[in-house]
Parts: structure tokens; sequence; C-alpha cells
């Protein structure tokens, strides 16, 4: 019995002198050496030189070693028989392969042939002293296949290249870069108000009247005119005066008989001109709202210029950020290659019976815990890409989306220190948020500007410089007519000729001749002909019609443009309460970031000193693993 009990502990040394053992004491190990009756008993897990003592009982003495045999292959205990009760001896090892029998007569040792060991589809007959014992396989890698991603859909991009997709493609810059745009256009059609207006307008206008005095030109007069007036209007974008060059035209009909034309034809060209001289003369609402639209512009644009170097920033970040997830994923399957060579080499001392079967647990733990690291850093992948891929596609459906993206880009690392003086100078001049709100002030210095002016009187100068012409056709033609003309019944004169003609009738005497005179239209020959006797006289300059004035309109309280002035005013102080706060936190953001750059730097500096320093660690760790000094 003392043979099968001392032979695993025979085992477990041999294994372990030739694992960390030198060659000249393999050489040694091979000769056959007199077991002492309380031999030290080796622990795998420690160094040479630290082993323990053991006192083993004189039953577990074991064998002399088989001088012919390869080192580490001692003859195990044999099998007990199927039916018989084992057990392990209290201080002995157990091992999964290997049990101790109860009454040594009982044990019937199996013969060569029935005991084999398979490797692979082969079967090889082993020694019946070693009982059966296969490896466990090494666990696989974990499946990195991102989803959404193919593996044939490369997408090589560079920094450089992703900025450059960033700025064509990302949605955020083309929502601003419109702004802009609409911004130019509201500036457009708030300056179109300046642009010359031309109006025409022709119109037809029937009139009959009833008129109360003989003098009316009969009991029933009608007016037919024919009007066809233009005129060019435009407003001046300095002084706030409006100017209206305009050319009249009409042509009258009447059954006046007052009248000495019929029809009239008139004509009127000239200009009229009003300047303010109080309010509105410096600034108006239009020119208020076309410098405050300027401003907006430049604030859109400030606008553009932030989101631009946000997005650009966001780029670099994601870009880096993926570079970054891309390493330490093959650092995470470096570690787990690593594990995974440590398990091959501890399960092949715990199949030789050199370490115990809870190294392996460990390091199948160790295994496992790199596998979800593994996995973790996959979708830290994944995450970094998406980020990435939203700032430089424009359409959802595009098909990078399915693309993996591989960086080209090294970091590369600047050594210089930050100047914070020139770090804080550009922030102070280039910063856009800084620029809006100095952009804001501006546009309130222009409502304090307008809401002053509108508090004064509106005091306007006007006046009308024009030129008429007129012609017509007479309504009398020079010549004779009779003195005496009418309807007896409405002419005195007419009804007395008719009494003096009847009395001679019935005396049979001749009727009275109605005298005659010479008549004669008294229109002025210049003035009798049609239309382009009235231009002629229009363009002759005889005629004309001059209008100066004043508007004068003076508010008693004029309480609307007081508080607007004085809201303007308190937005003012504001704003510059504002401007002093922006100032302060871009300082406390660029001296943070400066600072934080300078740490970032010193870390770099004295983490590569730490790397060269765990380097030389881990080599000599190595070494003393190796040699077996060490055990992790």
């Amino acid at each position: 019995m003392s043979i099968y009990l001392a032979r695993p502990l025979i085992k477990t040394c041999v294994l372990s002198l030739i694992i960390s053992a030198p060659a000249g004491a393999l050489a040694l190990a091979q000769t056959p050496t007199q077991t002492p009756a309380n031999p030290a008993q080796q622990d795998a897990t420690r160094p040479p030189g630290t082993e323990r003592n053991q006192t083993v009982p004189e039953q577990a003495r074991p064998t002399t070693q088989d001088p012919t045999a390869p080192p580490g292959t001692s003859r195990p205990d044999p099998q007990a028989p199927p039916g018989t009760n084992t057990a392990t001896p209290t201080g002995v090892p157990a091992t999964d392969t290997l049990a101790a029998p109860q009454t040594p007569a009982t044990v019937t040792p199996p013969t060569t042939t029935d005991i084999i060991t398979t490797t692979g589809t082969e079967q090889e007959p082993r020694d019946p002293a070693f009982p059966a014992s296969i490896a466990r396989p090494i666990p696989p890698l974990p499946n990195l296949t991102r989803l959404g991603v193919t593996s044939d859909n490369t997408l090589t991009l560079s920094l450089n290249e992703a900025i450059r997709r960033a700025l064509e493609n990302n949605n955020n810059i083309e929502v601003a870069r419109n702004d802009v745009r609409l911004n130019e256009t509201t500036l457009r059609a708030l300056q179109g108000i300046y642009d010359p207006v031309f109006n025409f307008n022709p119109q037809l206008n029937n009139q009959v009247q009833s008129q109360q005095s003989t003098l009316g030109g009969g009991a029933t007069v009608t007016t037919t005119d024919l009007t066809g007036n233009s005129s060019i209007n435009k407003q001046f974008n300095t002084g706030g005066g409006n100017y209206s060059f305009f050319f009249n035209n009409n042509r009258r009909m009447t059954n006046n008989t007052f009248n000495a034309l019929n029809p009239v034809y008139s004509a009127s060209l000239g200009v009229t001109f009003t300047q303010p001289l109080l309010r509105d003369r410096s600034i108006d609402r239009n020119r208020r709202d076309i410098r405050i639209q300027r401003k907006r512009l430049e604030q859109s644009d400030a606008d553009f210029r932030r989101l631009t170097i946000d997005v650009i920033s966001q780029v670099q970040r994601s870009y880096w950020d993926l570079v970054f997830a891309l390493r330490d994923q093959q650092n995470l399957i470096a570690n787990l290659n690593l594990s995974r060579e440590l398990f091959r080499q501890t399960e092949a001392r715990v199949v030789a019976g050199a370490s115990a079967p809870l190294e392996r647990a460990e390091v199948q733990t160790e295994i496992a815990n790199r596998e979800s690291s593994l996995l973790l850093a996959t979708q830290s992948v994944s995450i970094a890409e998406n980020n990435l891929k939203q700032l430089i596609i424009r359409e959802p459906a595009a098909p990078e989306w399915t693309a993996q993206i591989t960086p080209t880009d090294e970091p590369a690392f600047d050594a210089t220190p930050v100047n914070l003086n020139d770090a804080l100078a550009e922030a102070r001049t280039n910063r856009p948020e800084l620029r809006r709100l100095r952009l804001q002030n501006d546009i309130n210095d222009i409502d304090l500007k307008y809401f002053r002016n509108q508090t004064r009187p509106r005091v306007d100068l006007q006046s009308t410089v024009a030129l008429t012409g007129l012609s017509g056709s007479p309504v009398r033609e020079n010549g004779t007519a009779p003195l005496i003309l009418g309807d007896p019944a409405q002419n005195s004169s007419a009804f007395l000729l008719d009494q003096i003609n009847q009395l001679r009738t019935l005396q049979s005497l001749p009727t009275v001749t109605t005298p005659t005179i010479a008549t004669t239209n008294g229109v002025p020959s210049n003035l009798i002909g049609g239309y382009p006797r009235t231009l002629a006289n229009l363009f002759s300059f005889k005629t004309r019609n001059v209008v100066i004035g004043l508007t004068i309109q003076i508010p008693f309280r004029n309480e609307i443009a007081k508080a607007n002035l004085a809201g303007a005013r308190i937005q003012k102080t504001q704003l510059e309460a504002s401007v002093r706060s922006q100032e302060q936190g871009i300082e406390v953001e660029v001296r943070n970031s400066a600072q934080a750059v300078e740490t970032s730097r010193r870390r770099v500096l004295a983490a590569r000193a730490a790397r060269e320093s765990a380097e030389i660690q881990l080599q000599g760790e190595q070494r003393l693993y190796q040699v077996g000094r060490s055990t992790t």
C-alpha cells in the first residue's frame, strides 16, 4: 500500500523539476534516487527553495524511478477494480485520475493492453501504470462580429478626409449654412424698399349731375373723364426723403354750355419731394430694420462658424476615440491570448499532476473576465464608429453605414508647452459666441439711436414742381350768328320776336328778319388742337406749378417713444453684463483647457517613463517565470 500512496508525490516532484530545473538537473533526475522517510513535498505554486516539509507515512514511501523511463513518467498507482471502495489518505493530495485502494490485497494491476491513450483518431497503448488523462482544449476567442457592419466593406479614412466629409455632409452644418442664406435673403428683401416703383393708373369716370344754378351750364351736366396717370416713386436710403416723378393725362367731354373747349386735353409733368427735418431724418424704421438685419446676418455667420468649429472638434474627438477603441480592442485580444496561453500551460501542469485543479479554475475565471472586457471593448468600437459616421454621412440609408472604418492617422505628440497668454488673446478675438454678444450690443445701439430719434417732433418739407399743358376743340367756330336764339317759351327775346312776327303775319306783312352778328370762339389759337398740342404746350415751359410747404406734427407726450427708449437702455446694461460674464467664462475655459493640455503632456512623458520601466520589469518577471522563480 505504501507504494501506491507515495507515487503521486514522486510524480509531482519530478514534474516540478522538469518544468523549472535546468538541463543539467534533468539528467540527474533520470538516475534512481532513494527517497527519505519524510520527503519534502514541493508546491507547484511556490518558487524553488520555498518548499515546506510534510510528514509522509511509512507506507507512502515512493518506489525507485526507472532509469530507462523519461523524466516525468513515473508509474502512478494502479486503479482499483470496479466495485472496490477507495479513499485518499490524509495528507496526500488527490487528483482526478488517481485513487488509493482500501486493501492492497484486492488490487489487480491492469495490463498494458487494457489502458490506451486516444490522440486524435489514432489510439496507442500506454503503460498500465499511467491512467488516461486528456487536457482540456483552450477556450476559443469570442465572436467579435459587430451588428450592421460587414467585414468586406472597409472605409479607409484619414482625419483630414473625415473633416472634409463632415464639412460637406454634416446635416447640422447644412442647417447653419441655410440660416446664413436665409438671413441674406431677408436683408435683400428689406433693402428692396429703396427700389424705384413704377405706377400706372388708367381710369374712366362718367358723371351726370344736376345743376342748381343757371350758371351751371345746363339743368343736367354730363361729364366723362378718361385718365391715364403714371409715376415713379423712390425712397432715399440716406436722409429719409422720398420723391415721386409723375406724368398725368386727362381727356374730358361735357355738355356744359359755358365750356369753350370740348373735349379738353390736359397733361402735367413734375416731381414731388418730401424731406424729414427732425424725426426720421438720421434714422427711420426702414434704415433701422436694415441695419439690424445686417448685424443678424453677421450673427448667423458667427453661429455658423461656432457650429463648424464644434463639428470639427467632434470629428477629431470621435476619430481619436475610434483609434483608441480599436487599439484597446487589440490590447484586450492580446491579453486574452496571454490568458489562453496561461490556460494551456496550467492545463498541462494539472494534467501532469504538477498543479491543482484550482489553478485551472483561476485561469478560466480570468479568461471569462477578459472575454467580457473584450466584448465591451468591441461595443465601444461600434459606438465610436457610429458617432463618427453620424458626423460625416448625410443620408441615414447611405451604404457607408455598413462599412468598417479603418483610421489611417496616428496620434502625434507635441511636447511644446501651451502659451496661455497667446491662447487667451486668440480666444478673446475669435470666439464666435463672444462675437455674437458684441453684435447683439451693436443691435441695441441701433435701437437706442432710433428710439431717441422718435422722441422728436415731425417736421417734413414738401415741395412740388410741375409743368402743365392744355388743348381742345372749340365749341363755336368763327363766323356770324343770329342775335336772338332759343326757345320762345324759355327765352324772352325769342318770345318777343315771335309775337312781332305773328302780328305782322295778321297784317299781311313780311316777318322780321332776325339780325345777325359776327361771332368768335374766344379760344387762343395755341389751345386749339388735340393731345399732341397739349404735349407741345406742356414742353413749352410756359405754364408751371410750384408748391413748397411744411408738415408739422408735435405729440403732446409721446409715451411710446419714451418707453421704447427706456427699454433699450435697460437692455444695454444687460448686454454689457452678459459680455463680461461670457468673457469670464471664456477665460475660465481657456485656462482650464490649457492646464488640462499641460497636465496631459506631463502625464504622457511620465507614462513613457513608466512604460519603459514596466517593460524592464516584465522582462525580469518573464525570466523568473521561465526558471521557476515566479508563478505569475
